[in-house]
């Protein structure tokens, strides 16, 4: 399928550019996604975030160029990106559990992680509801904090703002504003790669902001997926979207914000909708 071929083009040239840079938006155009979609993608398909494998990889290599001893770990280091003896040190041990040093040594045990190759495997799950939904644009208007580029690097700040709003008040102050579809608190991520990334706690409203930020979100077409749960079920709707659903939909990512619909503010049994940007694939 284009879609998994797109990955694992992908794959290849993180593969040339171990030792260079590797540029999150070039994945993304090769994937035809944003690098945030990328991102996404391959972290639920791979089971660790793309920095991890990157790093394992990297120390995996340097391995192999270390073991005999005729390498020196100052160039090594610097070989893989690290300017820093010490942070190659420590990313080293923290996938070999060794220091390069040890690798003089006859007999010493290291890991070794080969590429990624993505392939589609059916599973006999469970079924996905969902809808496909086309909206104009519509104004949301609340609170945002800025995004990463490396995506994990946003899973402390998001709760913590999360927490913080619902502790000020500001949430339930949003709340009072809702009065256009869709209705729900909102958690928005702008992501693609024309604009900065921010992740949006907010309302569709017509009233005034005050000093609140607004935000427009543009008119697309989204798949709709209704969820129940806590913040851990809708991580796992999440990775079944993208690895279950979006390879055999005959969809691929669009280029629009993601949307979390929150219908009801009980953290514990929430009820919400992920919605995932989308566009048909070209044939």
């Amino acid at each position: 399928m284009e879609w998994i071929e797109r990955l694992n083009d992908a794959i290849v040239y993180i593969e040339e550019n171990l030792t260079g840079t590797i540029d999150h938006e070039r994945l993304g155009q090769i994937a035809c996604c944003s690098s945030y979609h990328f991102q996404r993608m391959f972290s639920y398909m791979a089971g660790m975030p793309l920095s991890e494998y990157v790093r394992k990889r990297k120390m995996s290599l340097a391995a192999v160029d270390l073991q005999g001893g005729s390498a020196k770990i100052i160039d090594v280091a610097e070989k893989y990106g690290y300017n820093s003896p010490t942070a190659f040190n420590r990313a080293f041990q923290s996938i070999h559990g060794i220091a390069p040093s040890a690798l003089k040594d006859e007999g010493v045990s290291i890991k070794s992680f080969p590429p990624i190759t993505f392939k589609i495997t059916i599973k006999g799950v469970g079924e996905m509801n969902y809808r496909i939904e086309t909206k104009d644009a519509f104004r949301i208007v609340g609170v945002s904090v800025p995004l990463e580029k490396e995506i994990e690097k946003n899973f402390a700040v998001i709760p913590s703002k999360w927490q913080e709003i619902a502790t000020n008040g500001t949430l339930q102050r949003l709340t009072q504003m809702m009065n256009a579809q869709p209705m729900g608190v909102l958690g928005i991520s702008t992501c693609n790669d024309e604009e900065e990334w921010r992740y949006y706690i907010a309302v569709s409203t017509s009233m005034e902001k005050g000093e609140l930020e607004e935000y427009t979100v543009p008119p697309a077409t989204w798949a709709v997926f209704p969820g129940s749960g806590t913040n851990d079920s809708i991580q796992e709707l999440e990775r079944r979207i993208v690895t279950e659903w979006l390879p055999t939909s005959g969809y691929e990512y669009g280029n629009a914000p993601d949307v979390e619909v929150y219908l009801n503010p009980d953290p514990q049994n929430a009820q919400y909708e992920v919605w995932i940007p989308i566009v048909k694939k070209q044939s």
